[in-house]
């Protein structure tokens, strides 16, 4: 039996945990240490079982907790070139962890991960597919300001994924951001909107993936009713019943006990 539990989900930090027989990955490790562990034992999940530690670009909501959880608890970190050399830079990781470029799959376990490159703002950004041993696939794909092809085949082909649906582009407007940073948001390497993310949900219902979940939502310029309504229209639209051609549901900001069963 396959799971994801929704750690950590936004502005404020971001981390999924993907396992299956006592057995499982972490993608990104965006809290403190002590947080992460906190909320590791809270949904009851061993660390022992964590077999590896993927990040997907260096910004810090993704991997501020990265460096010191991964060596207390002497993890694997794996991540692109250009995002291990990134975080090396800003000492977020060091010599003291052990690291290791993923170019595009890796084994762990009994486990598999894909890596994908995204367009986002960051040196050499990714999202991440994860195969479980019984045959199960779950990606975790944000922080993108476009959603690309080779992305687009990910979520088609798994079972289940968490979609960005970051900002709902009036709130970011009219929001309190500076210009220059409202502009890198909208922009191509910036961040899926709701609008952005309700053009491609339908067709991942289409070709198999029913269960989605809706990720890294902003703090200050949307609402998890607001995302959730924008995609269900969507659906809706296209003739899909909720609970019964799909599931969709938000990542909390913090974890609140619940996994999802895929």
């Amino acid at each position: 039996m396959a799971k994801v539990v929704p750690l950590f989900s936004g502005s404020s930090g971001n981390s999924y945990y993907i396992g299956s027989s006592g057995e499982g990955v972490l993608i990104d490790a965006g809290r403190s240490c002590k947080q992460l562990e906190n909320m590791l034992y809270e949904n009851n999940i061993d660390i022992s079982s964590i077999g590896a530690l993927f990040v997907t670009h260096e910004h810090t909501d993704h991997c501020q907790g990265v460096r010191v959880f991964a060596k207390r608890h002497g993890i694997k970190i794996y991540a692109s070139r250009g995002t291990l050399e990134a975080m090396a830079e800003k000492n977020l990781i060091s010599a003291e962890n052990k690291c290791e470029v993923i170019e595009d799959e890796i084994a762990v376990g009994d486990m598999k991960v894909l890596r994908c490159d995204t367009p986002h703002d960051a040196r050499e950004s990714c999202c991440y597919q994860v195969f479980t041993p019984d045959g199960r696939r779950a990606v975790i794909a944000t922080d993108m300001g476009v959603m690309t092809e080779p992305v687009r085949e990910l979520i088609r082909n798994s079972d289940f994924a968490v979609v960005e649906s970051n900002h709902d582009v009036n709130m970011l407007k009219r929001g309190m951001y500076p210009p220059p940073v409202k502009a890198r948001i909208l922009s191509d390497r910036g961040h899926l909107s709701n609008d952005a993310c309700a053009a491609e949900i339908a067709d991942f219902v289409r070709c198999g993936n029913f269960r989605i979940m809706l990720g890294h939502l902003s703090e200050h310029n949307n609402l998890p009713e607001l995302a959730l309504n924008t995609n269900l229209s969507a659906l809706e639209v296209c003739g899909m019943k909720r609970n019964l051609d799909f599931t969709l549901s938000v990542a909390p900001r913090e974890s609140d006990g619940k996994s999802i069963i895929f």
